[in-house]
């Protein structure tokens, strides 16, 4: 192997090592073994343009459109012209893909699912590393810059990952790096000889490393070392928000039935509520008469780290036809099974159901699967709620002040699972929450106490506009402002219950929504919402709402509830100018930050195919097509090229070896001036040429049948020798070709020929020298493999002459034109031409 192809090796498998970094981020990890086969193509064509050789920038040029149709055959090919060429639809599919990768980002904790859209970024990320890591280290022959792509790739998925094994991904992509960098150090010292040599390590001993290698190894190893070491030291760290998006959350299933894939359903509902125009996401028909505890719970959060709240990774199964009783709740509860129908809108892509809580059953169509913990239906494998109608048997629990206050104390598992309380968190949150519930005997008025000074008598507001706190000192900042909306409320909320000992979590959802005159339920985008779960043995996961003015007060917190009482049925928590639809609002006033979660993307962008457009110009197609077009064809520019230049060359060499054959010799003219000779079919080419102009035509298509031989010979792999004289080079030809003694005769004719023309003084043309070249070139085809046969074909080397050629003639022209302004620059004063001189003194 060659000291570039080696080094191209290496440049390729330096960004897979990088790349490593990514694999935790994503599951599966199918992404990577796709990612080393485009990789590898990528890499190929730059070998191979480089041998032709191109120049540096066709280079490039080759491998970024042979990227381009590696990602259209993989992400869009359906959309390409002709499955290849990418048109407009094709990059209208990318940016679509790209969108959705983006969102699914910000939605998906680690480790996301491979959606399209998050697969194309991986894949197209790495190529595009690929790209510049190659370019740099190989091409540009620099491989120390090429750290930084590296660098950034690696820095990007460290950026996301929170494990432990971070270290292990740093070593990978910094042992590929410093391979990289040894790699070219060995392919500059192959170009110069052995330079530097280390001194033997004694008298027959074994021989090692050169100097240089053994040094510059200890550097790289000292130098992973102290960068492994540091990050151990105590250095300070940045702390995430209130609204952190890089914690787990719960997301799409990867279809393995092992844990669940993170999304973290919080990261934009302040947008969701923050929207012009409200628009409804899920359209319901219930059994309950009462809709005011009819919470549309989407996932839960349970895990909390002091700055933000996040879902558990939870297994997940089948979807049982039954579910299990929820955990707590006991038989002397009051309930009433409730069935409700939903309708989600087609831009709603939710990918975990809404659902009453807690559910006994759901009929849907898809792929779904169960979340035991929860009790909460995720999609597999990219399942959405988009235009999915499905029904839920639910349970309406109804538990009694008496019972929740006479609740015993919570199992084992569920207290120390769910009273974790992180040493971060400010000790003023335990303190006030103490204070609020100074004087309560049960954990059930002591969570009441905490509604109730959140909702009535704390003096807090509602305002979605507040800034998100940033650090574990967020809940503390809330507390002393007291502005914030339900995220603030709830998570506040179930942190000081947690303080108390009152196992709590966040669940995240809808409130209830709107009534509309034909017996539906209309939820809207305003109606996102979070609210705090506490547990009670006996009854298990409560509810409580301490946010103000949205959804409703449970009843069994109120004063001496019986459990018996319905209350009026909740105002709608939207704004005033948000009028109840069943139909989703065809504003399409959504802004990019709205298309998260609950917003747009998530709770409902419209369907873009219905939008209303006049579709493509026709000559935007036209144009895109043509491009497309010359997209396909720049590949095929040098085996085009090649086939010209070969049917040239031969042809006017057997017209000229055939013209100066039947011409004359030099005398008086037999024609009659008409250039014909009696019975000739046609007309004498050269009869009308002087004799020194024929010799020279004849010289001419002489050498470029011998430049024919050459490039063939340099296309099957003989790369031709300029200083050889023709006899020297034709016997290299034959010697290196191993040609017979038939086929070497034709060699030696033709150059002979060329001996001839540039020696003699009255050259002439040959006739049958165009055969002598096909014979050498069958030979030469029959000898070779069948790659270097295509490669003959397809990718010729002597195809480099068309760039030669084209350089030649840009100076030539250069040098002309700065001639002719030379001479219009220095015209003497009083020649001709110039206007206002008079002429003469």
């Amino acid at each position: 192997m060659s000291g570039r192809a080696r080094l191209t090796l290496c440049s390729a498998v330096a960004t897979l090592m990088a790349s490593c970094a990514l694999l935790p981020l994503v599951t599966p990890a199918t992404w990577f073994l796709q990612a080393a086969f485009l990789l590898a193509i990528q890499s190929g064509v730059g070998v191979a343009t480089r041998r032709v050789p191109l120049a540096r920038p066709l280079t490039v040029a080759a491998q970024t459109l042979v990227t381009l149709v590696l990602l259209t055959l993989l992400f869009a090919r359906e959309h390409a012209l002709g499955g290849l060429i990418p048109g407009p639809e094709a990059f209208r599919h990318f940016g679509d893909l790209l969108q959705t990768g983006t969102d699914d980002v910000s939605r998906y904790a680690i480790p996301a699912p491979l959606s399209d859209g998050i697969r194309l970024m991986v894949i197209g990320g790495v190529l595009v590393i690929g790209l510049a890591v190659d370019t740099l280290a190989v091409t540009y022959r620099n491989a120390a810059p090429a750290g930084l792509p590296l660098l950034a790739l690696y820095s990007v998925a460290a950026g996301l990952s929170e494990g432990v094994t971070d270290w292990l991904w740093f070593l990978v992509a910094a042992a590929g790096y410093l391979m990289l960098l040894l790699a070219e150090g060995r392919e500059r010292l192959s170009q110069w000889g052995r330079v530097f040599g280390g001194a033997p390590r004694g008298p027959g001993g074994p021989p090692g490393p050169i100097a240089p290698v053994r040094t510059g190894r200890r550097i790289g190893m000292a130098a992973l070392g102290v960068a492994l070491v540091v990050p151990l030291l105590p250095l300070p760290a940045i702390q995430g928000g209130l609204l952190d998006g890089t914690g787990t959350g719960v997301g799409a299933g990867n279809g393995s039935g092992g844990t669940i894939s993170a999304v973290n359903p919080l990261v934009s509902l302040r947008d969701s509520l923050n929207v012009d125009e409200d628009r409804t996401v899920l359209t319901m028909r219930t059994t309950t008469s009462n809709i005011s505890d009819l919470y549309l719970r989407i996932v839960s959060l349970d895990e909390f780290d002091g700055t933000t709240w996040k879902p558990a990774k939870r297994h997940i199964i089948a979807v049982p036809d039954e579910f299990p009783s929820p955990t707590g709740l006991g038989q002397d509860v009051k309930r009433t099974e409730v069935t409700t129908r939903i309708a989600a809108a087609t831009g709603y892509g939710q990918d975990w159901l809404p659902m009453p809580y807690p559910p006994s059953s759901v009929q849907i169509k898809g792929n779904w699967r169960y979340e035991p913990v929860g009790m909460t239906l995720v999609g597999d494998h990219g399942q959405k709620t988009s235009g999915k109608t499905y029904q839920v048997t639910s349970l309406d629990v109804q538990p009694t002040a008496e019972q929740l206050a006479s609740a015993p104390e919570a199992p084992g598992s569920v207290k120390s699972t769910y009273t974790k309380v992180p040493d971060s968190l400010p000790r003023v949150v335990a303190q006030q929450a103490r204070e609020i519930t100074k004087g309560a005997t049960s954990d059930y008025q002591k969570a009441v106490a905490l509604q109730d000074y959140f909702a009535v008598t704390g003096g807090f507001e509602y305002d979605t506009e507040v800034e998100v706190g940033s650090g574990p000192n967020a809940i503390a900042r809330f507390l002393k402002d007291k502005q914030g909306f339900c995220v603030h409320f709830s998570f506040a909320m179930a942190a000081m219950a947690r303080t108390l000992g009152i196992p709590a979590r966040v669940a995240v959802g809808f409130a209830p929504g709107s009534p509309q005159a034909d017996g539906s339920v209309a939820v809207g985008l305003k109606d996102a919402h979070a609210w705090p779960e506490l547990y009670f043995e006996g009854v298990g996961w409560t509810r409580f709402e301490p946010t103000p003015t949205r959804g409703t007060t449970p009843t069994y917190t109120l004063p001496d509830s019986t459990g018996e009482a319905v209350p009026d049925l909740p105002q709608a928590s939207r704004s005033a100018d948000a009028a109840p639809s069943t139909q989703p609002s065809a504003s399409t006033s959504c802004s990019a930050q709205d298309k998260k979660l609950e917003g747009c993307a998530a709770a409902l962008p419209l369907d873009p195919t219905q939008e209303d457009g006049g579709g493509t110009p026709w000559y935007a197609i036209a144009g895109w097509t043509l491009l497309g077009a010359a997209a396909l064809a720049l590949p095929l520019l040098p085996m085009l090229w090649r086939l010209r230049r070969r049917s040239v060359r031969l042809a006017s060499a057997q017209h000229s070896a055939s013209s100066s054959a039947g011409a004359p010799p030099p005398g008086p003219r037999q024609d009659g001036g008409d250039g014909r000779q009696p019975g000739d079919p046609g007309p004498a080419v050269l009869l009308d040429v002087p004799p020194q102009e024929a010799g020279e035509a004849a010289a001419e298509h002489v050498l470029a049948v011998w430049r024919e031989l050459t490039d063939t010979a340099w296309d099957y792999g003989i790369e031709p020798d300029d200083a050889l004289t023709p006899r020297r080079a034709a016997a290299r030809i034959v010697r290196i070709g191993e040609l017979d003694e038939t086929v070497g005769r034709s060699v030696h004719r033709v150059a002979g020929a060329v001996e001839q023309v540039l020696f003699a003084p009255e050259p002439r043309a040959e006739a049958g020298l165009a055969d002598d070249v096909r014979k050498v070139r069958g030979a030469l085809r029959d000898r070779v493999g069948w790659t270097t046969r295509v490669r003959a074909v397809v990718a010729p080397r002597s195809a480099i002459r068309a760039v030669w050629d084209l350089n030649d003639r840009w100076t030539a022209l250069k040098a002309s034109w700065a001639a002719r302004l030379a001479t219009l620059v220095r015209r003497p004063v009083g020649q001709p031409g110039q206007p206002g001189r008079q002429q003469g003194g």
